[in-house]
């Protein structure tokens, strides 16, 4: 449990360069505090105190601005930057690695039970106000443009812009830090 606190910290370090001390990352950080809490809503959730899970999670949207469903599966060393805005639904998968800016939702796009949220692999970017919709998967090492609103399945190392979402495969391998630079996407026209 400590590696996983240790681990959320310094991905804060790793991907802001307005982050000075760990004090301040600890005391100031919207999105670690509702990653934490979403961890212990989670672990409420997978023993069937549905309830206080939910109730926490509440708490969570309350405090931070940010709406993570108990439900949803958050992987490792996941973190959100300027979270106000942000909307996770239930059957949402978020694997290791993973950034997400402001304004960003991991939406449903059915009323039936089961998988419809997307699943968002390892190390992806999402980028401000991005709308990822459905039971969609968005692969390892992908991009998504602020705005952009992507409603089909990406392949991995693409980058997504606009509306709806066209996908650009990668010509170049992605780094192998972050790929923050949200100034550099593709037209896609």
């Amino acid at each position: 449990m400590f590696q996983t606190l240790r681990e959320d910290i310094e991905s804060v370090f790793e991907r802001d360069p307005a982050a000075r001390t760990f004090l301040e990352v600890l005391l100031t950080y919207p999105g670690l505090h509702a990653i934490w809490l979403h961890r212990v809503a989670h672990w409420l959730w997978r023993r069937r105190l549905k309830l206080i899970a939910r109730w926490l999670s509440t708490l969570n949207r309350f405090l931070t601005g940010i709406e993570i469903h108990p439900g949803a599966k958050i992987g490792r060393r996941f973190f959100i930057d300027h979270g106000m805005g942000v909307v996770i639904g239930e059957t949402a998968e978020v694997g290791d690695n993973v950034t997400m800016y402001h304004g960003v939702t991991l939406g449903g796009v059915s009323l039936e039970k089961g998988k419809r949220h997307p699943t968002i692999e390892d190390d992806v970017v999402i980028g401000a106000g991005a709308k990822v919709l459905g039971n969609i998967v968005v692969g390892r090492g992908s991009r998504i443009g602020a705005n952009a609103v992507v409603v089909k399945s990406v392949p991995p190392n693409s980058v997504v812009v606009g509306v709806p979402g066209q996908v650009v495969v990668r010509s170049q391998p992605r780094p192998a830090a972050p790929d923050l630079q949200h100034d550099k996407l593709p037209d896609a026209i």
